[in-house]
């Protein structure tokens, strides 16, 4: 058993911080010491979108900063409101791999569990910014029938627990989940996708430890984290802890224009991971989603940025850049080749 403390006397309180997030772009502002005048264009995207975000990410951007890149990635702006074209609102068509509900089957191998709606932290890119919750809410006997739905599926060996955020579910409720999946004799896997532990890593309590810990299935947790800033101590502890019991550690990041469309960034990203314990997995194009238009980087601006990071950091701290394409059987690899080096002319 893990007996080592893996966080303050506060470790209990993830719960408190959630419900105590900003939710205010005005208060938000006002705490960062930013003039709410200096910023006067976010009143319609927040009224379509709320803000929402902890008070542990908040310490993590800079004071008085309006273009920290964490910031960014967070705080409503008009741009969400303009109509682009290519940009809808259900880009990766997931509503047509949505047999019952509350569950995605878009791959052979895996099923998606959308646990909830709700999230730690309203990324402004959201993929699923738009997605209809209200008709994908899970009961117990619905989830009962995802359990059937899966056992129909000998080929699929693995469970993503995703939402919203699956980690802004109870423990206890978490628990019940993982005990009724491994009673699927061909689930192997369990996975968790979540930025929860990047904007509250008090999350990761000893009871979740523990969860995870004596379940029969191998469970892996992919993070979603965008910028070296965002890995604090709390957050590598925490990490730490879940390493010691167990789990994979992988991260997933998006690529985002004024916030990681750096080679230097996204190396100091990688090298910030593996210290915590998390290897670098997918750098995402982003999803075309209606809202998001202003933070697109072109796919030939990620090929360039891949092949910097091949020449600075050994490739296991490479992560593969690849974009979702509604209907394929995988993720979309994105070239990541170096050019060759020119032939002398001597």
């Amino acid at each position: 058993m893990i007996t080592r403390t893996i966080a303050t006397c506060q470790i209990e309180d993830w719960q408190k911080q959630l419900s105590e997030a900003f939710s205010s772009v005005k208060k938000l502002l006002e705490h960062l010491e930013i003039p709410i005048n200096d910023y006067p264009t976010w009143v319609g995207a927040e009224k379509d979108f709320p803000l929402r975000v902890p008070r542990a990410f908040v310490n993590k951007i800079s004071m008085g900063d309006i273009n920290d890149p964490l910031l960014r990635q967070v705080l409503p702006h008009h741009d969400e409101t303009l109509s682009v074209a290519g940009f809808t609102k259900d880009p990766l068509l997931e509503l047509k791999a949505n047999p019952s509900k509350g569950l995605l089957h878009k791959y052979s191998s895996r099923v998606l569990v959308i646990l909830g709606s709700a999230c730690a932290v309203h990324c402004r890119y959201c993929f699923r910014r738009h997605f209809p919750y209200q008709d994908n809410g899970l009961s117990q006997r619905e989830f009962e029938d995802i359990v059937n739905y899966v056992k129909r599926f000998p080929e699929v060996n693995e469970v993503i627990l995703s939402g919203g955020d699956p980690l802004i579910s109870s423990n206890s409720r978490l628990n019940h989940l993982i005990e009724a999946l491994e009673q699927i004799p061909h689930l192997r896997r369990i996975r968790f996708h979540t930025r929860t532990p990047v904007v509250i890593p008090a999350r990761i309590d000893a009871e979740f430890i523990a969860l995870v810990q004596r379940t029969s299935l191998q469970v892996i947790m992919v993070l979603h984290c965008n910028h070296p800033n965002e890995l604090d101590p709390a957050f590598t502890e925490a990490m730490s802890a879940l390493k010691a019991a167990g789990v994979t550690l992988l991260n997933q990041s998006v690529l985002l224009q004024g916030v990681n469309d750096n080679a230097n960034i996204l190396t100091q990203l990688s090298e910030a991971l593996f210290d915590s314990h998390i290897l670098p997995y997918y750098l995402h194009v982003l999803d075309p989603v209606a809202g998001a238009s202003h933070f697109n980087v072109d796919e030939s601006t990620g090929v360039a940025l891949i092949n910097q990071l091949l020449t600075t950091l050994p490739g296991y701290l490479v992560p593969k850049l690849v974009k979702e394409e509604a209907g394929q059987a995988s993720k979309t690899p994105v070239v990541e080749t170096i050019p060759a080096t020119p032939k002398s002319t001597k």
